[in-house]
């Protein structure tokens, strides 16, 4: 099969394409064939060896963690799916940006979805309902997200109108007309966000999701009042020190197939920024790498 490769750890341009031996399923895993695959940061931090120490890789290593495709093997003791099902889901750590990947994780993908739409959802969905789950039930109450335009963000935005939740949504603000057409209400991040928000909602802020490790935590830690309000998907040293709640994302196809049902439903729509075929690897890990993204950077295989 032919993949995304880097040698060594280091800038986008690492990144060549080239046969690899395909891969087999082992138990409980299915084996898709890709349509097309998401970009993430944790892509672009792995590739270029900055998480090393915590997360070492056996090199060359395939990047990428979601992508969506049609199922063609199947695994030991895997029920509930047949060959030629169309799905979405998670690798390991990296394994995804190939033209067949193995899932340890999986959920049918809604028929309102299409392929980059469905390969931009794995990551995004299970690490939003992670951290909206440990902030607790949302119906009634007042959501701050931060970062809530890319792809993390955005996700969890949709899934918290869903809940019930008013959602406050930071962003800059050229997407702040995006954040409005996902159901939040906008407004900039960055110094005096305690008191934009006392002007847009004079309650205050019940709980925080921060999805962009901008440095903000201890302000959300004033806004709410409690480190138990908050969560973090993204600054886990801050979060530890803080005593907020600290989240990381999980290949649990019960988080996938709910994000599924919402999107069925028409409530959770995976909002892509821009596509790259597999030969542009290098340009979408580049954009990735500049941050700022308004929902997902997708390669389509």
């Amino acid at each position: 099969m032919r993949a995304a490769r880097f040698h060594e750890y280091g800038g986008a341009e690492s990144l060549v394409i080239e046969q690899v031996p395909d891969p087999r399923p082992g138990r409980g895993e299915i084996r898709i064939r890709v349509t097309a695959a998401s970009v993430n940061p944790i892509d672009w931090k792995l590739r270029a060896g900055t998480l090393h120490q915590l997360i070492p890789l056996e090199l060359p290593a395939i990047p990428g963690r979601d992508a969506a495709g049609t199922v063609d093997d199947i695994g030991d003791g895997v029920q509930g799916v047949n060959i030629g099902d169309r799905v979405f889901g998670l690798a390991g750590v990296t394994g995804a940006t190939a033209e067949l990947v193995i899932l340890s994780a999986w959920a049918h993908a809604p028929d309102n979805w299409n392929d980059e739409q469905a390969a931009g959802a794995g990551l995004a969905s299970v690490t939003a309902m992670r951290g909206l789950n440990a902030l607790g039930s949302l119906a009634g109450r007042t959501l701050l997200i931060e970062g809530a335009a890319g792809g993390v963000g955005g996700a969890a935005v949709e899934i918290a109108v869903a809940q019930g939740a008013t959602v406050i949504g930071t962003a800059s603000e050229r997407n702040h007309e995006f954040l409005t057409s996902l159901g939040a209400v906008p407004t900039t991040y960055g110094p005096g966000l305690a008191q934009r928000l006392s002007a847009l909602v004079p309650h205050g802020v019940d709980v925080a999701l921060d999805t962009a490790a901008s440095g903000s935590l201890d302000d959300l830690v004033a806004i709410t009042g409690d480190p138990t309000r908050v969560a973090t998907v993204a600054d886990h040293a801050g979060g530890q020190r803080l005593g907020t709640h600290v989240v990381n994302a999980e290949n649990d196809s019960t988080l996938l197939s709910a994000a599924a049902e919402l999107g069925r439903q028409g409530h959770y729509t995976p909002r892509i920024e821009q596509t790259y075929p597999l030969e542009r690897i290098a340009d979408a890990h580049a954009h990735a790498e500049r941050g700022r993204t308004r929902g997902k950077i997708v390669i389509c295989i």
